[in-house]
């Protein structure tokens, strides 16, 4: 039996490996563009910033020193230089699909950081697996500009999981929307009818604004933003702006709101305020053909009918009254009611009328009286 020389010895004492074989190394030098190792072998292993990672420009002297240990995949056992290739970003990526799978399979939520802003949506990476996540699954609202999420962490669930055609499908939408329903079922748990909540504008529009309780949107119709008129509810309202408001009616999901509190309510005294006989003074809002409709108090109208406006005929209030003139006249008619508040020029003017003359007759008696008097101590004397 013959001996084993020294190299052969050597040769024996490296252990073997293979082609996708993973082992551990030693790194023995770093490069900016690459890492040597020491993996048992007869040759060092040499793994490159390309097959280290997929991000760009990496500075592999940031990521290793010399004395770690790492854990890599043997790429190639020569690659003609006598040297082993491994790469460090497939085994991870093995690594990830694996985590990906069990993921999809559990309906685990994952959490990733954006990392990369793309036209159809956004790219995120899980332990080397690119996961895209389209804009449609992105919110449960159309999104025009995603670029607010680039270098976000985000969180999502597996909604497609495809490694023969390495197709990884993220979806937060679903996320966003249980949410929500959950919020939403706390919310309408907790609220009834006659409220008063507190919210933050979302969204104002002609009719009204749409206003987040925490959980659903309520709406504050435009007739229920003032006890007065709200011509232009964009001029009023701002979005993000928080409100106290009161819950007039729920209604399945919806939900209506009003700002019309009770204690604020401009006819609780008006009876008292414009009963029938007392001269008031408002400005015009509106008119019609019929008459001019004379805002006496935020949310408190009375109708100044065409034949009250003056003692002359006048064939439309257009003729001698426009919108925001100042008005004052004489209540003839107070339904408390039915809310209804009717006014006349014309009264007031014929009481004034009235109580002028009774002044004169009253001042003529008096100097009739002196007079009398006057003349009567005269003979006397």
């Amino acid at each position: 039996m013959s001996e084993l020389t020294f190299e052969q010895m050597l040769e024996e004492s490296f252990k073997t490996i293979h082609a996708g074989e993973v082992v551990e190394g030693t790194v023995i030098d770093v490069k900016p563009e690459e890492i040597i190792l020491n993996i048992g072998y007869k040759s060092d292993g040499i793994l490159t910033r390309h097959e280290y990672t997929n991000e760009p420009n990496v500075d592999l002297t940031t990521i290793a020193k010399p004395g770690d240990t790492m854990e890599v995949k043997v790429l190639k056992v020569n690659d003609g230089e006598g040297q082993v290739l491994l790469t460090y970003k497939r085994l991870a990526a093995d690594r990830g699909n694996k985590r990906i799978e069990e993921a999809y399979n559990n309906r685990e939520v994952l959490t990733a950081k954006v990392a990369q802003v793309l036209d159809g949506g956004l790219s995120v990476v899980v332990e080397e697996v690119r996961i895209f996540i389209p804009a449609s699954l992105v919110s449960d609202v159309y999104e025009k500009d995603l670029t607010k999420y680039a270098g976000q962490e985000i969180q999502f669930v597996i909604s497609e999981y495809n490694p023969k055609r390495r197709r990884y499908i993220g979806d937060r939408k679903q996320l966003i929307l249980a949410e929500k329903a959950e919020l939403q079922k706390k919310l309408f748990e907790s609220i009834s009818e006659g409220d008063t909540v507190e919210g933050v504008v979302k969204n104002v529009t002609d009719f009204g604004a749409f206003i987040d309780l925490g959980g659903a949107d309520g709406l504050l119709h435009i007739s229920e933003m003032s006890w007065g008129r709200v011509e232009n509810p964009k001029k009023v309202f701002k979005v993000g702006e928080k409100l106290k408001v009161l819950i007039k009616e729920i209604s399945g999901s919806k939900i209506a709101l009003s700002l019309k509190f009770e204690d604020q309510n401009p006819w609780k005294d008006a009876a008292e305020k414009y009963a029938v006989g007392n001269v008031v003074t408002g400005k015009v809002a509106r008119m019609t053909d019929f008459g001019a409709f004379v805002e006496l108090e935020p949310g408190v109208d009375a109708l100044l009918h065409v034949s009250q406006i003056s003692k002359e005929h006048i064939e439309k209030p257009a003729d001698v009254l426009k919108i925001g003139d100042e008005v004052t006249a004489k209540v003839v008619d107070f339904n408390n009611e039915d809310r209804k508040i009717s006014l006349s020029v014309k009264a007031m003017l014929a009481q004034e009328q009235k109580e002028a003359a009774a002044e004169e007759d009253v001042v003529s008696v008096d100097i009739d009286a002196v007079i009398a008097n006057e003349q009567e101590e005269g003979t006397e004397e």
